[in-house]
């Protein structure tokens, strides 16, 4: 078991990591950037280094700049949380080099999964489902119009690297699709310094289901059931369940073991998840694979009763898997709210200032993962999500009336929060129904959706 591991992230998934490993008596090594220097996961660590200013290119996202701290904190292992550098190939294989463990899968199935038109290919090929598309990556609007045609409008322009939202576009005629191309192939080339494009049909109003899974390196996977992420807002989650209210026991089998099987197909190592799009038909499609944990894993802990970053550590340490897919039992219903500090009263806008006041709610199954406290500054260069509310309880209908209780006890005050948005959506008649899809937002709260 690794001695001391650096955390090369921020917030609160930088403290979650350092709790489970005082858990496991290991100790770790926070990096921070000069914006950070007070931040609560620098507090909490064994020890701390700063990497430099407060833009994430010179701190977070320097690999050399983290390569170096970890080699001269003594660290054996990096964590690389999600964002940032956790699905950075090159990142993974510099780590390999250097003789410090990636705690995630390797560079290899980084690549492979993470250039979502090979991902696509290599799941085709794996039998598993996808959406009807491009087999090639696609790089002009030329070749992009004609894989558009002959899978027909609507379609889903998306850039192979992308991820969060970005470098994405519907179009829906041949009028519109140029416009929509450029515009996308223009995000990915900017975020992710990649032009390589890929074309799929569009599935009209599916929900987003996706399946937790794990890996060690014996060949053993399992899959720790679904979470619903249906709740979005230009692509970026808002709020996610687990288990789904869509999902009935048979379908969730089936869809385990593609997502299993998936896994299987690339020798996947760690924890990651298979994410799907799930029809009016109850038909489902491959969509991309996540290698990395995710920001919603606290749902499926909730559910399962695992701790995902233990099984992380354990797995990049050589360990087997921990359970067997006849151990994993899902039990109750979880759910998570993503508090962030925004308005979206006026267009989600990210408000950065000092936390003045903050009360966290508790209570039998309720569950606060944050880096924020009283006095506290957010600083203006990082994601607005400040804390993640989690609940759980005996089924749907109890988990949604402890999470409305859990927002109704929460405050934070000095800054504008999502806070409200979250209530009104856990008040809606359809959300409570569980009639939800992606475009449940744009739908249901369109004084918040407007361009």
């Amino acid at each position: 078991m690794f001695q001391k591991i650096l955390i090369a992230n921020r917030g609160e998934i930088a403290v979650r990591i350092i709790r489970a490993c005082r858990e496991m008596g290991i100790k770790t090594v926070a990096v921070y950037s000069e914006a950070d220097r007070d931040a609560l996961h620098t507090l909490l660590a064994d020890e701390a280094i700063c990497i430099g200013p407060a833009p994430s290119t010179e701190s977070y996202l320097d690999m050399e700049r983290i390569l170096t701290a970890c080699v001269v904190m003594k660290a054996d292992a990096i964590h690389p949380g999600f964002g940032f550098l956790s699905e950075n190939a090159r990142f993974a294989e510099l780590c390999e080099k250097c003789n410090i463990r990636f705690i995630g899968p390797s560079a290899e199935i980084i690549n492979k999964m993470g250039n979502k038109s090979e991902a696509r290919k290599t799941m085709m090929a794996a039998g598993v489902p996808v959406v009807p598309g491009s087999k090639e990556p696609v790089y002009t609007v030329e070749e992009g119009l004609k894989t558009a045609k002959e899978v027909g409008f609507p379609v889903m322009i998306k850039a192979s690297s992308g991820g969060g939202g970005k470098g994405m576009r519907v179009s829906r005629s041949e009028e519109d699709f140029e416009a929509n191309f450029l515009n996308a192939q223009m995000e990915s080339v900017k975020g992710f310094s990649d032009n390589t494009m890929y074309i799929e049909r569009f599935v009209e109003n599916p929900r987003h289901i996706e399946f937790q899974i794990l890996g060690d390196r014996y060949g053993n996977v399992v899959h720790l059931g679904e979470r619903d992420c249906s709740i979005q807002r230009r692509h970026q989650k808002v709020l996610e369940e687990s288990p789904s209210a869509a999902i009935s026991g048979e379908l969730r089998k089936k869809m385990g073991e593609t997502a299993v099987r998936a896994a299987k197909a690339v020798g996947y190592e760690n924890a990651g998840t298979i994410e799907f799009l799930l029809d009016k038909d109850k038909n489902f499609y491959f969509m991309e694979m996540n290698t990395r944990i995710q920001v919603e894993h606290p749902v499926t802990e909730a559910v399962t009763d695992m701790d995902l970053i233990k099984e992380q550590i354990q797995i990049a340490a050589g360990e087997p898997l921990s359970v067997s897919q006849e151990d994993i039992r899902i039990s109750g219903h979880a759910i998570e709210c993503r508090i962030n500090a925004e308005n979206p009263e006026k267009n989600f806008m990210p408000c950065p200032g000092m936390i003045t006041d903050i009360h966290l709610p508790g209570g039998r199954g309720v569950r606060v993962d944050t880096a924020v406290y009283n006095n506290y500054r957010i600083p203006p260069n990082y994601d607005s999500m400040i804390l993640k509310l989690i609940v759980r309880d005996k089924d749907r209908e109890s988990a949604i009336a402890k999470m409305r209780s859990a927002l109704g006890e929460l405050v934070i005050e000095g800054i504008n929060t999502n806070l409200d948005f979250q209530y009104d959506i856990l008040s809606d008649p359809d959300f409570q129904s569980g009639n939800v899809d992606t475009n449940f937002i744009p739908s249901h709260f369109p004084e918040y959706t407007k361009e």
